[in-house]
């Protein structure tokens, strides 16, 4: 293998700074909240944002109001990776090279709606940091099924009679075979790894991507208590294994001693409160697969 360290291995201390205000609109427990305000410290202030439509177009407030303390573009829906690569353009032509441009965008603006701009700029190496918010489905609108949705989960277009049948799509791998200089998964139940792999993305140049989950309470149907839980339980179970990957070749994954079965991270969710035992096991199966291919891939 080329490369295991152990989960939440290194301490670090957290920045005082803080770049999201108070007076944004997420709901309770909101897992993307968390996760901004972490990002937003690792990042500092000399960065300029880019949000195509997603929770992220309400939650800072409604103009002139913000809570953001950061340089923000909202952009459309399809455009963060080619909007985000005209900004570095532009900040080129002034000479500035110190400003660093991100991208935050939904798995519904990554996955399916925006992946043709994304794949576009990655393809150039443009140099950005593209951050995808993944709650896994369309939260904003309503709790509609996207790609980044599990296998069998409950949605509003996905109703238990009819659950979603296609597994997640592999959105790292997809990263991977563009052979961009870094991609990483994080949760914000490992804050200290989040940062650390924020800032480490920071320090590169040419296109970077974070895949971060961030559990939705209403889309999920949890407690709003228990989003940093059922974070660390995604990881525990290996639905969401911690990982690098460098240039498309190099393989870290982040063990996680703790293993807990996958049924686990499901019975606290309403969303798959419809699965029969088989239907757990079938997704056991293919979470342990998906587990020995990523050490396959680890050891290339």
């Amino acid at each position: 293998m080329v490369g295991t360290k152990k989960v939440n291995s290194n301490k670090i201390t957290l920045p005082e700074v803080e770049n999201l205000g108070r007076g944004h609109l997420a709901c309770a427990g909101c897992g993307a909240a968390i996760a901004m305000r972490l990002t937003l410290k690792a990042l500092g202030e000399r960065v300029i944002m880019v949000f195509p439509a997603s929770c992220w177009s309400i939650i800072p407030g409604f103009w002139p109001y913000s809570s953001f303390r950061i340089n923000a573009i909202h952009a459309g829906f399809v455009t963060g990776g080619a909007t985000a690569s005209g900004v570095r353009a532009a900040l080129d032509v002034k000479g500035d090279d110190d400003t660093l441009v991100a991208v935050w965008g939904g798995d519904g603006g990554t996955f399916d709606i925006g992946l043709q701009a994304l794949s576009g700029a990655a393809e150039r190496n443009e140099d950005f940091l593209y951050i995808c918010n993944d709650n896994e489905g369309y939260m904003n609108t309503g709790t509609q099924r996207s790609s980044a949705t599990p296998l069998m989960a409950w949605t509003t277009t996905t109703p238990v009679s009819q659950p979603k049948e296609n597994p997640k799509k592999d959105m790292m791998g997809i990263m991977a075979d563009h052979q961009i200089p870094y991609a990483a998964t994080a949760t914000i139940a490992y804050p200290e790894d989040l940062i650390q792999k924020m800032e480490k993305a920071k320090r590169i140049r040419g296109t970077r991507f974070i895949h971060l989950l961030s559990p939705c309470p209403p889309g999920w149907r949890i407690p709003s208590e228990i989003s940093v839980k059922i974070s660390r339980l995604a990881v525990r179970s290996r639905v969401f294994p911690l990982y690098e990957i460098e240039n498309g070749r190099r393989y870290t994954l982040q063990e996680e001693r703790r293993i807990v079965p996958v049924k686990e991270y499901l019975k606290l969710q309403g969303r798959f409160s419809h699965l029969s035992e088989s239907q757990i096991e079938e997704i056991q199966k293919r979470v342990d697969e998906a587990w020995e291919r990523l050490k396959r891939r680890a050891r290339c």
